[in-house]
């Protein structure tokens, strides 16, 4: 009941989805277990420092170690969401959780070696003009495969993601989804079909252009925040409409009730007055014939 109130109130999780997953499962916790390894292996590439210069070495890739580490406890929370919105324990989850967590322990390692590539050369040294210097070998041919690798990861996160939302669409009368529950489930399975257009149309500039277009296969990637966030603007005003005819059809129903009792009120009164005449009728034959 506790729960149930602060799920609401959006204490936890989120006022609009109820929360179908109960205590943790093995599932979850085994999935969690996964996340915490991804951590510690970026973790763990962080060599303790001799010097002072290999200490501000380290102090510079801490900048693409948090970006790396951010983009790891995204994926952690969309799964965390998943799983507490549905609490699916399936053969269908397993599989694709599986092949979630598979992905993320590949995916680390491009995504923290092109985080550090980006933020090391570009922001720090050429845009702060730092002269830092980092253990990675790169050639302008290789652009391209890199740029393949990691939207290849990006791609696969963001699809399996969309398979379960869609598996949780199939399964919507089992769950009994009320329609805002609809449309936040079909939002999410769209929304990550956006991520995943993205990913694949960065592959298809990176392997046609060659290197000359691999920029364009990485600035493509600036199009997730607006579309996404004009996408999501789309499901909020669905979701406030569904919510407004909610409220209207609660003040009808209020309407008639009032005016039921009124009603009733009414009829009440007018009973209340035959009554009395009738009695008044009783009481002047009574006198009559006495």
């Amino acid at each position: 009941m506790l729960r149930e109130k602060m799920n609401q109130s959006g204490l936890i999780g989120d006022a609009d989805f109820r929360w179908r997953g109960g205590d943790v499962s093995r599932i979850e916790a085994l999935s969690d277990a996964v996340f915490a390894i991804a951590i510690a292996l970026l973790v763990v590439s962080l060599e303790v420092p001799r010097t002072f210069e290999e200490l501000m070495g380290i102090m510079h890739g801490f900048v693409a170690f948090a970006v790396t580490l951010t983009a790891i406890v995204a994926i952690w929370y969309v799964h965390y969401i998943y799983f507490r919105r549905f609490g699916f324990e399936d053969g269908i989850t397993i599989m694709l959780n599986t092949a979630l967590l598979f992905v993320v322990l590949f995916y680390i390692y491009p995504l923290k070696f092109l985080a550090t590539l980006l933020i090391t050369y570009l922001l720090l040294n050429r845009g702060l003009g730092l002269d830092v210097v980092v253990d990675i070998s790169m050639q302008n041919a290789q652009w391209p495969t890199l740029m393949i690798v990691y939207s290849s990861g990006f791609v696969a996160v963001f699809l399996i993601f969309m398979l379960l939302y869609l598996h949780a669409w199939r399964r919507r009368e089992a769950l009994e989804l009320n329609e805002i529950e609809q449309v936040l489930t079909r939002g999410s399975i769209f929304g990550y079909g956006i991520m995943v257009a993205i990913g694949l149309a960065s592959i298809l500039i990176a392997a046609i252009a060659g290197p000359r277009g691999s920029l364009w296969a990485g600035l493509i990637y600036w199009l997730t925040g607006p579309l996404s966030a004009i996408y999501g603007v789309r499901i909020r005003r669905k979701v406030l409409v569904l919510k407004a005819e909610r409220l209207d059809v609660c003040s009808l129903a209020l309407a008639m009730f009032a005016r039921c009792a009124r009603d009733i009120c009414s009829l009440r009164s007018r009973c209340l007055l035959a009554l009395l005449i009738f009695a008044h009728f009783v009481r002047d034959v009574c006198a009559s014939r006495v």
